[in-house]
Protein backbone atom coordinates (compact mmCIF):
# COMPACT_ATOMS: atom_id res chain seq x y z
CA UNK A 1 0.00 0.00 0.00
CA UNK A 2 1.07 4.07 -0.63
CA UNK A 3 -0.18 6.80 1.28
CA UNK A 4 0.92 10.54 -0.29
CA UNK A 5 1.00 13.85 1.67
CA UNK A 6 3.44 16.35 2.93
CA UNK A 7 5.92 15.96 5.91
CA UNK A 8 4.52 17.63 9.01
CA UNK A 9 6.88 16.42 11.48
CA UNK A 10 10.10 13.80 11.78
CA UNK A 11 10.83 12.49 15.56
CA UNK A 12 14.73 11.67 16.17
CA UNK A 13 15.36 7.82 16.22
CA UNK A 14 14.52 6.29 19.32
CA UNK A 15 16.00 3.26 20.71
CA UNK A 16 14.31 0.49 22.96
CA UNK A 17 15.21 -2.61 25.06
CA UNK A 18 18.33 -4.52 25.64
CA UNK A 19 18.42 -5.46 21.70
CA UNK A 20 18.95 -2.26 20.80
CA UNK A 21 15.46 -2.31 18.83
CA UNK A 22 15.10 1.34 17.00
CA UNK A 23 11.99 3.39 15.50
CA UNK A 24 11.28 7.01 14.02
CA UNK A 25 8.09 8.42 13.39
CA UNK A 26 6.99 10.90 10.53
CA UNK A 27 3.98 12.20 10.53
CA UNK A 28 1.95 13.29 6.70
CA UNK A 29 -0.56 15.31 6.07
CA UNK A 30 -2.86 14.13 3.53
CA UNK A 31 -3.53 16.13 0.57
CA UNK A 32 -7.53 15.51 0.24
CA UNK A 33 -11.17 17.23 1.14
CA UNK A 34 -10.17 16.24 4.71
CA UNK A 35 -6.57 16.22 5.21
CA UNK A 36 -5.35 13.27 7.65
CA UNK A 37 -2.53 13.08 9.74
CA UNK A 38 -0.88 10.04 9.85
CA UNK A 39 1.58 8.92 12.14
CA UNK A 40 4.28 6.21 10.02
CA UNK A 41 6.72 4.37 12.02
CA UNK A 42 10.21 3.04 10.10
CA UNK A 43 12.02 0.52 12.42
CA UNK A 44 15.52 -0.59 12.62
CA UNK A 45 17.68 -0.14 9.56
CA UNK A 46 14.89 1.67 7.69
CA UNK A 47 14.81 4.58 10.03
CA UNK A 48 17.76 6.02 8.45
CA UNK A 49 15.56 6.39 5.38
CA UNK A 50 14.30 9.49 6.66
CA UNK A 51 17.59 11.54 7.09
CA UNK A 52 17.26 12.77 3.85
CA UNK A 53 13.88 14.17 4.37
CA UNK A 54 12.48 17.31 5.91
CA UNK A 55 9.34 19.02 7.41
CA UNK A 56 7.10 20.22 4.18
CA UNK A 57 8.52 18.27 1.34
CA UNK A 58 5.47 16.05 -0.43
CA UNK A 59 6.33 11.96 -0.15
CA UNK A 60 5.17 8.56 -1.12
CA UNK A 61 5.62 6.26 1.49
CA UNK A 62 5.10 2.34 1.15
CA UNK A 63 3.68 1.26 4.50
CA UNK A 64 2.09 -2.13 6.07
CA UNK A 65 -0.90 -2.28 8.19
CA UNK A 66 0.19 -3.81 11.21
CA UNK A 67 -1.95 -5.00 14.10
CA UNK A 68 -1.70 -6.78 17.14
CA UNK A 69 -2.95 -8.37 19.98
CA UNK A 70 -2.56 -7.81 23.65
CA UNK A 71 -4.06 -9.10 27.19
CA UNK A 72 -3.76 -7.06 30.52
CA UNK A 73 -3.59 -8.09 33.83
CA UNK A 74 -7.05 -7.80 34.66
CA UNK A 75 -7.50 -10.32 31.17
CA UNK A 76 -9.28 -7.93 28.88
CA UNK A 77 -8.31 -8.43 25.14
CA UNK A 78 -6.98 -5.06 23.28
CA UNK A 79 -5.46 -4.70 19.61
CA UNK A 80 -3.15 -2.37 18.64
CA UNK A 81 -2.63 -1.56 15.08
CA UNK A 82 0.33 0.42 13.39
CA UNK A 83 1.27 1.74 10.11
CA UNK A 84 4.66 0.66 9.09
CA UNK A 85 6.61 2.32 6.20
CA UNK A 86 9.45 0.50 4.20
CA UNK A 87 10.27 3.29 1.31
CA UNK A 88 10.12 6.59 1.05
CA UNK A 89 10.22 8.76 -2.32
CA UNK A 90 10.32 12.45 -3.06
CA UNK A 91 7.13 13.28 -5.02
CA UNK A 92 9.10 16.76 -6.44
CA UNK A 93 11.59 14.43 -7.60
CA UNK A 94 9.18 11.74 -8.83
CA UNK A 95 7.68 13.82 -12.26
CA UNK A 96 8.11 11.87 -15.20
CA UNK A 97 9.62 13.64 -18.49
CA UNK A 98 11.58 16.56 -17.15
CA UNK A 99 14.99 15.34 -18.67
CA UNK A 100 12.83 15.17 -22.17
CA UNK A 101 12.99 18.28 -24.51
CA UNK A 102 9.40 19.55 -26.00
CA UNK A 103 7.83 18.01 -28.65
CA UNK A 104 8.10 20.12 -31.72
CA UNK A 105 4.52 21.17 -33.12
CA UNK A 106 2.33 18.76 -35.52
CA UNK A 107 2.38 20.69 -38.68
CA UNK A 108 6.04 20.23 -39.09
CA UNK A 109 5.91 16.60 -39.78
CA UNK A 110 5.37 15.84 -43.58
CA UNK A 111 2.38 13.45 -43.91
CA UNK A 112 2.97 10.02 -45.68
CA UNK A 113 0.96 10.42 -48.63
CA UNK A 114 2.36 7.62 -50.40
CA UNK A 115 0.94 4.47 -48.65
CA UNK A 116 0.36 1.10 -50.42
CA UNK A 117 -1.84 -1.54 -48.79
CA UNK A 118 -0.01 -4.03 -49.98
CA UNK A 119 3.16 -3.25 -49.34
CA UNK A 120 4.86 -6.11 -46.92
CA UNK A 121 4.87 -4.94 -43.05
CA UNK A 122 7.93 -6.16 -41.58
CA UNK A 123 6.90 -5.20 -37.83
CA UNK A 124 6.51 -7.53 -35.39
CA UNK A 125 2.87 -6.51 -33.97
Amino acid sequence: MEIQGTIKKIDETKTYGNNGFRKREVVITTQEQYPQFLLVEFVQDKCDLLNAYQVGQDVKISINLRGREWVNPQGETKYFNSIQGWRIENLSQAKPGNDMPPMPPVDQFEPADNLNAEDNDDLPF
